[in-house]
């Protein structure tokens, strides 16, 4: 594959990108098999903030709250995304992203050409889950430019979206889809031209699912 996006100017579209990721949920918000790789460039490209679960208040003054569970080990690592085309490295690993239940990780490759941004958002119910999904799902025309939603079949009610961002200086393929009461979102970022391949964006969602369908259910 190639990385058309010349090195110095690709860096410095991720730093910047960088800052503005961390502090993003997910919007609705898993690696390659080996034979074909990509994933994107860093972006700067808001994320919509997703409703969460209110909070009820314990009434009783001697039930302490349940500890916030850490779910960033739920998250693909570095070493799952790469493989022959690109190796990956890890820039960042927020846990609650926006105050909110959940994870986010933010993956470059080691020429700064294309990047990877996990992010999942724990919510009480699988019901929750899924009617939040159809609200993000909603918005992917204002993210995503030139392409048509179309169903993913991994997790629950899956979507994903290929085209361009908005300001059409990169390639976008977002995808969400719901695992248990978790809503993921995965970002693959790219030159324009240099598109994520369908298959290593499968892949990569079905190992998030994965992860997320086995630490779920140890951390309940």
């Amino acid at each position: 594959m190639s990385t058309s996006n010349p090195h110095t100017s690709m860096t410095r579209f991720l730093v910047a990108a960088v800052s503005s990721v961390l502090v993003v949920a997910i919007s609705g918000c898993t690696p390659s098999d080996g034979t074909s790789g990509t994933t994107a460039q860093s972006s700067g490209s808001s994320v919509p903030t997703l409703p969460t679960v209110p909070y009820a208040p314990s009434t009783s003054t001697t039930t302490k709250a349940p500890a916030a569970v850490d779910y960033r080990d739920l998250l693909l690592s570095a070493s799952d995304l790469t493989d022959a085309e690109d190796t990956f490295v890890e820039r960042s690993r927020e846990s609650n992203p926006n105050g909110s239940p959940g994870a986010s990780a933010f993956f470059v490759n080691d020429q700064d050409s294309r990047a990877i941004i996990d992010t999942f958002t724990v919510y009480a119910d699988a019901a929750t889950a899924t009617a939040t999904l159809k609200q993000a799902a909603g918005t992917l025309p204002t993210l995503v430019t030139g392409g048509k939603p179309q169903p993913f079949p991994v997790g629950t009610d899956g979507v994903k979206v290929s085209g361009t961002a908005p300001d059409e200086n990169k390639a976008v393929t977002l995808v969400f889809f719901a695992q248990d009461k978790a809503l993921v979102r995965l970002e693959f970022q790219s030159a324009v031209g240099d598109n994520t391949t369908d298959q290593f964006v499968a892949n990569v969602a079905k190992m998030q699912q994965i992860a997320l369908r086995v630490g779920l259910e140890a951390a309940q």
